[in-house]
């Protein structure tokens, strides 16, 4: 079995608990328009890799692993798109106990029954899904993304539906979600997921903005500034429901 991979960080401490491997894979079906890694959009590029290759790389970090409860993040790009490709990979993980997740924006979530199964398997080996929710409103959502929510939504309900711990990461984009309806509208949704075990805000930063010129791209937010700490405390207190 083999995956396209994009890239690999080795000692990543910010995408799940402790100290991790992360995988980044290439391919994804959303254009955001603040991605710093649009490098990683095509399909059908980046290096193929075996799981075995993979694994092999990564026992060598199994003390760190260990030490910080730490373990494999698969992130992207999209790593839904090559189910097959984490199922096996996780699997395998699993055998060596090592904690398991996946960064994921669930852009190609669907209820098709063939992909149901597939994914079925592969939360039976995941710990931890990192599910990216970039904006509540279905065409704000469009105009940032490329695609409606409605989808990305019902995954979220799946994850909770079957009890997957999740962690919810929402990118902060001034005059473009961080308005109070969405961000309150975003905060009421999370209350009906009954699987969150925690809601982290990520500032918007403009530190992939060189990837988009080198790749000849009309960056969309030019002129957007990242938001001020007092911004994002606030952003973060209405979405984790913290009364003032």
């Amino acid at each position: 079995m083999r995956g396209r991979i994009h890239s690999i960080e080795t000692c990543g401490a910010v995408d799940g608990p402790g100290l991790r491997y992360i995988i980044f894979t290439q391919g994804c079906l959303l254009r955001c328009q603040y991605c710093h890694n649009p490098d990683t959009w095509k399909i059908r590029s980046g290096k193929e890799m075996t799981v075995q290759e993979i694994l092999q790389d990564i026992k060598d970090f199994l003390p760190f692993f260990k030490a910080t409860g730490g373990g494999v993040t698969v992130s992207g790009g999209e790593p839904l798109l090559q189910i097959d490709f984490l199922a096996e990979l996780f699997k395998e993980l699993k055998k060596m106990n090592v904690h398991t997740a996946i960064d994921t924006s669930g852009g190609c979530f669907n209820r098709a029954p063939h992909f149901l199964k597939k994914l079925d398997e592969v939360r039976t080996y995941t710990d931890l899904v990192l599910l990216d929710l970039k904006h509540i409103h279905q065409e704000r959502h469009k105009d940032l993304t490329g695609v409606s929510n409605a989808h990305i939504l019902d995954f979220a309900t799946y994850l909770s539906e079957n009890q997957v711990p999740v962690w919810i990461r929402h990118v902060l984009v001034p005059t473009i979600n961080d308005q109070e309806e969405y961000l309150h509208g975003l905060a009421d949704f999370i209350q009906t997921l009954s699987n969150v075990e925690k809601v982290e805000v990520l500032p918007y930063h403009l530190m992939g903005v060189y990837k988009w010129r080198d790749l000849g791209l009309s960056y969309k937010l030019d002129g957007i500034e990242p938001p001020s700490q007092e911004h994002v405390t606030h952003a973060r207190q209405i979405l984790n429901h913290i009364s003032h």
